[in-house]
């Protein structure tokens, strides 16, 4: 298996500790009344910690998918949280897995700095594919921007 590492950043004028709250400890409420597309999120095994799989039920194209979610690690503290994708439609058949770690800091305004780095573990040598990546990101981005908008009409 190779790993492939992927750094990216953004900005939000949310709070770090609101933006935090909101996308690990209230996600599971919050995800699916932001986003219309989302049905449903339950805990498959697991008690909501690290080795926490939840199955995320939603809607895409017309037709029901879901995603599997394993939760790696969390640290409130330091405003960090680390998933990855084990399974489901967002897992394209050359991972095993995908392992986003995110760290939260203080921005701008009051606002936020959303550090991610995505570890891509291909099964063999297995390379990326190019489309995939950019397709996984704008609808990582997509809904980041969702629940942000969320948060800030919902304050």
């Amino acid at each position: 298996m190779a790993v492939f590492t992927f750094e990216d950043q953004t900005t939000s004028p949310v709070a770090p500790a609101i933006l935090y709250k909101a996308l690990v400890k209230d996600a599971d409420n919050i995800v699916p009344k932001a986003v219309d597309s989302f049905k449903s999120v339950e805990i498959v095994e697991g008690n909501g910690g690290p080795g926490t799989i939840k199955k995320i039920s939603f809607l895409e194209d017309g037709e029901t998918k879901f995603v599997l979610h394993k939760i790696e690690g969390i640290d409130e503290a330091n405003l960090g949280y680390s998933y990855s994708i084990v399974g489901g439609a967002a897992l394209p058949n050359t991972a095993e897995k995908i392992t986003i770690d995110t760290i939260l800091s203080d921005g701008l305004n009051g606002g936020s700095v959303v550090k991610l780095s995505i570890k891509y573990h291909s099964k063999g040598e297995a390379s990326p594919n190019e489309d995939e990546l950019k397709a996984g990101k704008a609808k990582s981005d997509a809904l980041f921007k969702v629940i942000e908008a969320y948060l800030l009409a919902n304050p």
